[in-house]
């Protein structure tokens, strides 16, 4: 059995952060809304409460009940966690008389502590927030201090319980990460052994298990996240395993046929399936992002029914979940409370009466690559960027049409290419073009144009859940930009996103 570590989620851009660190020191956690606490906690060796946009003195302020927690499971409260406690458990929590935003460092240090081997004096850690603890809970023991925080961090006498109002998991707080360390190795004692072997090891043998020998049908995209899942599937389950690789008309320029030759040589049994009409017809005159989502996703099931339904005794569907796709899709608001919906977390309509296995579910992307690298897939397959299960549907913005697919399949390869071509490739976490729903004036030779506008768009990531705009040199975004506006009929004018994640997200739509 896996050695969880639990986190709670009050709502904080850093939430995921925490668990990112977590599973580098190969310990495996998940993160679950603070007011949906799992009800058997039999499985958890520790807890960690994350910070929150809240303060504790608001009306609405989170309140989860701790009661199967305190005392019983070490427990590390950051930043919000920490104020939490101290707010309910006899202590004081009041407006800070300076906003603390930013890089602080350790005043104090308490050397005598576990939580803070390895920590100095002066260490950098870093703030955010507006309120601050003036009086530790009932049987508080302080353990470290900046110049403008007394209780920058504590713990509580008789119990396993930590707190800290500065964040760890940011790469700011130099020594966040070994404070991660001393509470869940020293203090918690949870085992380091969430490693991709091990990971491949269990999860093959929950997969037999699971299916014990009825037969699966999975979605192959080419991408990085199918192929693996793929891979584990038929390590369990052999020729039990059916891919079907669909071509919803929205791929990148060639990718149907470049992807089924992809596979003739890894041992899947996999059958192409041309659904392009099928969901270009359901996409007809739909312009919203959401919309397009759904309907995708719609027939994408409807497919998948067709298929299965040729096949005999077919009972699961597999899907390349990851952890990303599950995490946007659950908020500490409630499972409506969306940034966007995800087709492949969705559920499965009644009339489809198939079971859903995701062996992927409860990994980062990252993490899913070395994974892949256990099983021996190719690296050059490992590193495709990812590529959104929509496909260009969400980077056409408005309606769709097969001369705008045609376009930006176009400048997509133009510009995929030109990263390859330029030894760019490898260092783009993601790279795409978007079509915008504007026309502007240009001139070529000695005519006036009115044509569409594209946008280049690539990002480095570590797992798609934060994001940063890439530095593309100047003269390869001039050659790319004059090769698109040379070859693509219909467009005048390309531009470049410097958009971070967030606020905005990766895809336009």
């Amino acid at each position: 059995m896996q050695h969880n570590v639990l986190i709670l989620d009050f709502g904080s851009q850093y939430t995921q952060l925490i668990a990112r660190r977590v599973r580098e020191l190969n310990i495996f956690c998940e993160i679950f809304p603070y007011n949906n606490i799992p009800a058997d906690l039999s499985s958890y060796k520790a807890v960690i409460l994350s910070g929150s946009p809240f303060s504790v003195r608001a009306e609405d302020a989170p309140h989860p009940d701790l009661s199967e927690i305190r005392g019983k499971l070490p427990l590390l409260a950051v930043c919000y966690g920490a104020q939490y406690l101290a707010h309910f458990s006899g202590g004081e929590v009041a407006p800070s008389n300076i906003r603390e935003y930013g890089r602080a460092n350790l005043s104090y240090v308490n050397e005598n502590e576990p939580f803070l081997d390895n920590v100095a004096v002066d260490s950098q850690v870093w703030m955010s927030h507006s309120d601050t603890i003036k009086q530790l809970p009932t049987n508080g023991v302080r353990l470290a201090s900046t110049n403008d925080v007394e209780n920058a961090a504590y713990r509580i006498e008789g119990e396993s319980t930590y707190a800290i109002q500065f964040h760890p998991e940011v790469y700011h707080s130099t020594d966040g990460k070994q404070m991660l360390e001393n509470f869940l190795v020293k203090i918690a004692e949870v085992p380091q052994n969430f490693t991709p072997d091990n990971f491949v090891e269990n999860i093959v043998d929950e997969l037999k298990t699971k299916i014990q020998g009825d037969k699966v049908v999975l979605g192959l995209s080419g991408g990085v996240d199918s192929t693996v899942a793929a891979v584990l599937l038929h390590k369990a389950i052999g020729a039990n395993l059916y891919c079907i690789f669909v071509n919803n008309g929205l791929l990148r320029k060639n990718e149907f046929e470049n992807v089924l030759d992809q596979y003739k040589d890894m041992g899947l049994n996999v059958k192409g399936v041309d659904a392009s009409d099928r969901f270009l017809s359901q996409l007809a005159g739909v312009e919203d992002p959401e919309l397009k989502r759904k309907a995708i996703g719609r027939v994408f099931i409807e497919v998948f029914d067709d298929e299965a339904n040729q096949l005999t005794d077919v009972k699961w569907l597999a899907q390349g979940t990851i952890y990303p796709d599950v995490i946007e899709s659950v908020s500490v608001k409630g499972p409506s409370a969306t940034i966007k919906s995800h087709h492949n977390v969705g559920g499965l309509p009644d009339f489809m009466k198939l079971q859903v296995v995701e062996p992927l579910r409860m990994l980062f992307k990252d993490e899913v690559r070395r994974v892949g690298a256990t099983l021996g897939i190719d690296s050059e397959l490992l590193g495709r960027h990812p590529f959104p299960g929509p496909g260009l549907s969400i980077r056409i913005l408005g309606d769709i049409t097969p001369e705008k697919i045609r376009i930006l399949q176009d400048v997509d390869a133009i510009f995929i290419d030109g990263l390859k071509s330029h030894g760019l490739y490898d260092k783009v976490w993601q790279a795409g073009a978007m079509l915008l729903p504007v026309n502007s004036v240009g001139v070529m030779g000695d005519e006036r144009t009115y044509e569409k506008v594209v946008v280049l768009r690539a990002v480095e990531s570590t797992d798609g859940m934060t994001a940063d705009w890439v530095h593309l040199p100047y003269d390869f975004l001039m050659k790319i930009s004059n090769e698109i506006i040379n070859k693509v009929k219909g467009v005048n004018r390309v531009v470049y996103d410097i958009s971070s994640k967030p606020p905005a997200t990766i895809e336009w739509e």
